[in-house]
């Protein structure tokens, strides 16, 4: 009996001292900043060698570590970081996995994410996609990153309007069609635009987004007209007309052409014809539709 007691003595005594020794050391994990490092990577020949015909779980593998890194920091940011995101580490340990298995999808939309929202390095985001396109020829989210990059982050219309359409081509998503239409209006292309659009307006199948098509086409056609009005007009006067007006006022222009979402055509000091509508129905929530339903 007594034997029993002493071992019962000894498990609490060991019970406690676990506890007063875990517990500190798990509040005091708790609260520090999260600084785990992804460290350095042996070079992509060295990795496929010693990976041999595990390249693909590796790859993963490379692509789990820094999802889980970037994890870390994102739940320990309440915890107040003091260390920032190693964000060229992730970058090149992305690559490395995209260089041992091309068609991981995870690799190209996670490197979306921080590359272009949280680094801020576009280039090298559109880079990796353009990569992965090569491989993931069916795959229309990539052209589609890229497009919106151009367009949203970068302001090159013209590369946006490219990816785009490649987007338009791989899914059959008229919306995507429609944003490349845009994007080529942007970049000063307007009978590009209108070309793709009279194609893509003939081919939609939805009677929404075929609508949709015609309004963004006719209000593009109403923008060249005001061009034509004003390359008639500095012809022959030796400068850029100040206004839609002034091309009215002195006969280049009929009338003001109207812009079917419901803003008024300018042009801008360097030129360019823009509306102020920026060719899109506004709607709720801050979002352009057509009065048909279809978002821009």
């Amino acid at each position: 009996m007594g034997g029993v007691k002493r071992h019962i003595t000894l498990l609490v005594c060991i019970c406690a001292l676990y506890a007063a020794i875990i517990l500190p050391f798990t509040r005091s994990m708790r609260s520090k900043p999260f600084a785990e490092k992804l460290g350095a990577l042996p070079t992509v020949a060295t990795l496929k060698f010693l990976s041999a015909d595990q390249r693909l779980f590796v790859g993963s593998s490379l692509v789990m570590k820094v999802i889980i890194y970037f994890g870390g920091l994102t739940e320990r940011a309440k915890n107040r970081i003091i260390i920032p995101p190693d964000y060229p580490a992730m970058s090149r340990t992305i690559h490395t996995a995209v260089k041992l298995d091309p068609y991981n999808s995870d690799a190209y939309y996670f490197a979306q994410a921080f590359l272009t929202w949280d680094a801020r390095q576009f280039a090298i985001a559109n880079d990796l996609l353009r990569e992965g396109m090569k491989y993931r020829t069916w795959d229309w989210q990539l052209p589609f990153f890229i497009g919106f990059n151009y367009g949203y982050f970068l302001k090159d219309y013209r590369n946006a309007a490219h990816y785009y359409k490649k987007a338009a081509e791989l899914s059959g998503q008229e919306l995507y069609a429609s944003l490349a239409g845009r994007y080529l209006q942007e970049a000063g292309q307007t009978d590009q635009a209108i070309a793709y659009l009279e194609i893509m307006a003939k081919g939609a199948r939805n009677p929404v987004a075929k609508r949709s098509f015609f309004i963004r086409l006719t209000a593009f056609k109403r923008a060249k007209l005001v061009e034509d009005a004003r390359d008639a007009f500095r012809k022959r006067k030796g400068r850029l007309p100040s206004s839609v007006a002034e091309l009215v006022d002195g006969g280049f222009l009929a009338m003001a052409p109207v812009d079917p979402y419901g803003g008024e055509f300018f042009i801008a000091p360097d030129g360019s014809v823009g509306t102020t509508s920026k060719f899109a129905f506004k709607g709720s929530g801050g979002q352009s539709r057509d009065k048909g339903g279809a978002q821009q």
